[in-house]
């Protein structure tokens, strides 16, 4: 019994994170073309965050090596034949490791992409119209203050004049990737305890 629930469980986590990891990769290719124009990318006017690339090597290669590893898995012994489950499946709780420490990281950089707000054209009172951070330069307001107006208040959005929307596009996408990642997290530490109960009893269901 214990066997049949580890490939079972293997069959449906694999999907799910080979899903989410493919969802990670395009929401960051997404951060990289607001608006869907490429031409901020090649000026170099995309947010530090934004091409750091969490949501691809984070949450996207590291957890898809790890989710195409336990899809095969327990796809292949479902019919119990014999091919070494008990290393593979110690095989896939490493790799499963390595998507937990993955959609880790993707989950912290993208909070930090997301509380240090976007790179914009905009205009700052002192200097004129010009390329930042307007919600992290802005040294006249404590840190606490310029999330929450940041996060919560709408009406500070417009400060950026270009990308148009530039503000509500890395809202959206870098909670996403928090969304993502943090299910990819409870996911892959779900894979490692199946996968350590696959090196006891197995994945073979007609054991």
């Amino acid at each position: 019994r214990v066997a049949m629930c580890v490939g079972k469980c293997s069959r449906i986590v694999g999907p799910c994170l080979l899903a989410l990891g493919t969802l990670s990769v395009a929401a960051n290719i997404l951060l990289l073309f607001p608006g869907g124009a490429s031409k901020y990318l090649v000026e170099g006017h995309i947010s530090k965050d934004a091409t750091t690339m969490p949501g691809i090597w984070g949450g996207g290669i590291a957890v898809l090596l790890a989710a195409t590893h336990i899809t095969a898995l327990g796809w292949r012994c479902a019919g119990c034949s014999d091919c070494g489950t008990r290393a593979n499946a110690f095989i896939s709780a490493v790799l499963s490791k390595l998507a937990l420490l993955g959609a880790a990281a993707c989950f912290v950089l993208s909070g930090v992409g997301l509380t240090n707000g976007p790179l914009c054209f905009y205009n700052a009172s002192k200097h004129g119209t010009l390329w930042g951070y307007p919600f992290l330069d802005d040294g006249s307001q404590e840190p606490d203050t310029r999330v929450e107006n940041y996060l919560y208040d709408r009406h500070t959005w417009s400060i950026c004049l270009e990308p148009v929307g530039i503000v509500a596009w890395n809202v959206v996408l870098f909670s996403l990737l928090l969304l993502i990642s943090a299910t990819e997290m409870v996911l892959a530490s779900l894979q490692i305890l199946n996968g350590c109960f696959g090196c006891l009893c197995g994945f073979c269901e007609g054991k």
